[in-house]
């Protein structure tokens, strides 16, 4: 039986062309969080790699491996070693022709507990993801770990509400949201900030509204020689949307943090927002648009 509370800890790093060099960093990182306390380490999204998805080159193909695969083997050896739940975002192949952007959860045990595969995927001018990636399909997902019962979403998917009502309404204690978003180094400081605080806002609503923690962690690092600044900012959010911690936006970080999952009980006990739900009335929900007749 998961405890009421648990310590997270988030791994926020900039990464080479190695795949090799970023996993051992990753390691690194995850040694430093466990000895801190930490008993669930999330890493950002793809984190083998740079972002690759600012060019469509077929060459990129080749980074993807299979899940469970060699990046699942190391990583579930390492949870076992230090006994900790490491949250691990890959680029998956599936099989010839079918790739998926993909977080692998490895158990407290080393035990592989399964995957999750990014629903919503973008196509934006560098972050053509469409052309890697196939939609998930495996539904939103929970993952019963040692520690907590948690809700694993990726990046893009953190715009959208009803994906983390979702894995809420699953039993997701916590939401974790493996992220790569950055600034073309082009823009002003003004457009920079604002997309940061629109990103930040939508995830804390997410916590708000759903009565659970969320944890969001991205890269940091220049990339695509130079043109991109992946601005790092990680932070984790309470059940009513507070900061209890944001990252810089250059430096890489290892942070853990207690998180008290009894609050959870409290906040939808004094604001009711499930209870108060008209599921009867959000038919509506699933359409693309609604047009007026």
């Amino acid at each position: 039986m998961a405890g009421q509370k648990v310590k997270v800890g988030t791994v926020q790093m900039s990464c080479t062309q190695s795949p090799q060099e970023n996993l051992n960093k990753a390691i690194t990182m995850i040694r430093k969080a466990a000895a801190a306390g930490a008993q669930i380490v999330c890493l950002q999204e793809l984190f083998t790699s740079l972002y690759f998805c600012d060019v469509e080159d077929y060459e990129n193909f080749k980074l993807a491996e299979t899940i469970p695969g060699p990046s699942t083997d190391a990583l579930g050896a390492l949870a076992k070693e230090l006994g900790v739940v490491i949250i691990a975002s890959l680029f998956e192949k599936r099989t010839q022709g079918i790739y998926h952007n993909t977080t692998a959860v490895l158990d407290a045990d080393g035990n592989y507990l399964g995957k999750y595969r990014k629903m919503h995927i973008p196509d934006d001018p560098a972050y053509y993801e469409k052309f890697y990636f196939t939609p998930g399909d495996l539904g939103y997902k929970i993952f019963k770990t040692r520690f907590a019962t948690i809700g694993v979403l990726i990046c893009w998917d953190q715009w959208y509400p009803e994906a983390a009502r979702i894995t809420s309404l699953m039993g997701a204690e916590i939401l974790f949201y493996p992220t790569a978003i950055g600034w073309a180094t082009s823009q002003d400081e003004a457009t920079n900030t604002e997309q940061y605080n629109a990103w930040q806002t939508i995830q804390r609503s997410h916590a708000v509204a759903n009565g659970v923690h969320v944890v969001s962690v991205n890269r940091v690092g220049m990339e695509q020689q130079g043109a991109m600044k992946f601005w790092g900012g990680s932070f984790i959010s309470n059940p009513f949307g507070s900061i209890l911690y944001k990252a810089s936006h250059d430096k890489e970080e290892v942070n853990v943090m207690e998180l008290d999952l009894g609050k959870t009980d409290r906040y939808r006990t004094h604001w009711p927002f499930l209870r108060d739900r008209r599921i009867d009335s959000y038919q509506p929900i699933t359409k693309r648009f609604i047009d007026e007749e």
